[in-house]
């Protein structure tokens, strides 16, 4: 239960209470304290309370104008009635207006816990349901959002089932690369995720502002026109949409819906035909200048967003099949097919340019093997002499001049097994050669074969031997 409030004009009533509830078993993250209704309901007003305790008969505002009051919010708490009066015609009142039990001064701290364990499964019941409900919900949505025709008679259903939501107010619909492990709360904030590879925030107007400013903004955003009523919500994506692949293109964090005008440019296939033929020899630098020229003109409008991605889309499918030969499991060119996942144009052609320059790499490998096998046995000789140092990929590969990951492709061709595995296996080795023949103890053996932290040591070495350090001495020991 995260907020529970108790409303009881006297104080040591008020304190006996707060008491009873935090020796209660169970858990309330807040306890708000009022003295009388008004300040009560100001907090209703502002908050979302679980449970509210409150007696009768206070100053200001009295506990059945209170409930009566709470009654009309959006956000209800269960109530529960205290009183020192045992009036069958108050307790009748007070359930009227929602109140779940009616209980008689003085408090037993019996029937308070009994009384919140019952509510507190109550709420997270309806919490459960709620969110049920709201996957059903959110999965229509998507379902309106991703198809162009729809049932006249689902729309009908749909605005009932959101005709209490803000979505029959004014709103717009947000679309960006936001991702997220947890789905963010937000009042007035309908998410929707994975449309498109994108994420689809509809939101009230009232909300715009916060939005942006706050979740969403380190993100290139397209921000929709201004929309009412369920039926204009799949033209609401649309234009959001098409923002998103503004701000992607511009880089721009905000970009608000506004039509293309104009014809725009085009690149002809003969131009990406002659991108992958230099792949591979001395003109990689040639095709590196098409293709900053494509950005470079996508960047400031001259092509449509979807023309720019249709053209990495059609570089990509060439490239993969003139050379899927060199295309190992570690270059999966799947994420090179969503751009719209990138933050921008910019930070996707950093991406597919370095993919590129590997292909190119990978293929002068094939004319220049015994070269590379040289480079890789000056690799293994480093590695051998520095195991039991702070090493990693990076620090080999640049001792050797050769790119990172043509480093990791080749590297691997050679010796059967990745960068981490071969140092892992040469530094439990030399562990289990020191625990055979010196008396030194774990954690200085730890340190002489280069892990610094001795249970990341420990675990390493009983995931490769089967036992701990010490165990296979005491094996060694015994075998001698």
């Amino acid at each position: 239960m995260k907020k529970l409030m108790i409303v009881e004009d006297e104080k040591m009533i008020r304190q006996g209470i707060q008491a009873m509830v935090q020796r209660s078993p169970v858990e309330v993250e807040e306890i708000i304290l009022c003295k009388n209704g008004i300040e009560a309901l100001e907090v209703a007003k502002n908050q979302k309370i679980d449970v509210m305790i409150t007696d009768i008969r206070m100053p200001k505002m009295d506990g059945i104008t209170l409930v009566r009051e709470i009654q009309t919010l959006q956000s209800k708490p269960k109530v529960v009635v205290i009183s020192g009066y045992d009036d069958f015609s108050y307790a009748v009142e007070m359930l009227h207006y929602g109140a779940k039990e009616y209980i008689l001064k003085p408090v037993d701290r019996d029937k308070i816990n009994q009384l919140l364990i019952r509510l507190d499964q109550e709420i997270k019941e309806e919490q459960e349901q709620q969110i049920s409900v709201e996957k059903i919900s959110h999965q229509q949505l998507k379902y309106m959002l991703m198809n162009i025709y729809y049932d006249e008679k689902e729309i009908a259903a749909m605005e009932n089932r959101f005709k209490d939501s803000f979505l029959h107010g004014q709103y717009v619909a947000c679309c960006t690369n936001f991702k997220s492990l947890t789905p963010p709360c937000l009042n007035d904030v309908i998410y929707l995720e994975e449309i498109n590879g994108q994420s689809v925030f509809i939101v009230s107007i009232e909300q715009k502002e916060e939005l942006l400013s706050n979740l969403l903004k380190d993100h290139f955003v397209g921000v929709s026109k201004v929309h009412k009523s369920l039926k204009e919500l799949r033209l609401a994506y649309e234009e959001a949409f098409h923002a998103r692949k503004i701000a992607f293109t511009t880089g721009s964090f905000i970009v608000e819906y506004n039509p293309s005008e104009g014809e725009k440019e085009t690149v002809s296939e003969k131009v990406l035909d002659q991108i992958v033929q230099m792949i591979g020899t001395d003109k990689l630098d040639a095709a590196n200048k098409i293709l900053v020229r494509i950005l470079y003109k996508t960047k400031q409008g001259f092509l449509e967003p979807d023309h720019f991605r249709s053209i990495m889309e059609t570089i990509v499918d060439k490239i993969s099949v003139i050379y899927r030969n060199l295309l190992d499991h570690d270059m999966d060119q799947r994420p090179l097919r969503n751009i719209y996942e990138y933050d921008t144009a910019g930070s996707y052609f950093e991406v597919i340019t370095n993919w590129i320059e590997v292909i190119n790499e990978r293929i002068s490998t094939e004319f220049d093997d015994y070269k590379n096998k040289q480079k890789i046995q000056k690799a293994i000789s480093f590695i051998q002499d520095n195991y039991n140092k702070n090493l990693n990929m990076a620090m080999v590969s640049n001792y050797i001049s050769m790119n990172y990951s043509l480093f990791s492709y080749v590297f691997k061709q050679y010796t059967g097994m990745n960068f981490v595995n071969y140092l892992k296996a040469i530094r439990i080795n030399e562990a289990k050669r020191l625990l055979e023949v010196t008396d030194y103890k774990i954690i200085e053996i730890s340190n002489l074969v280069g892990y610094e932290n001795e249970k990341h040591f420990m675990k390493t070495f009983r995931n490769a031997c089967g036992v701990s350090p010490s165990e296979y001495r005491k094996n060694v020991q015994v075998g001698k």
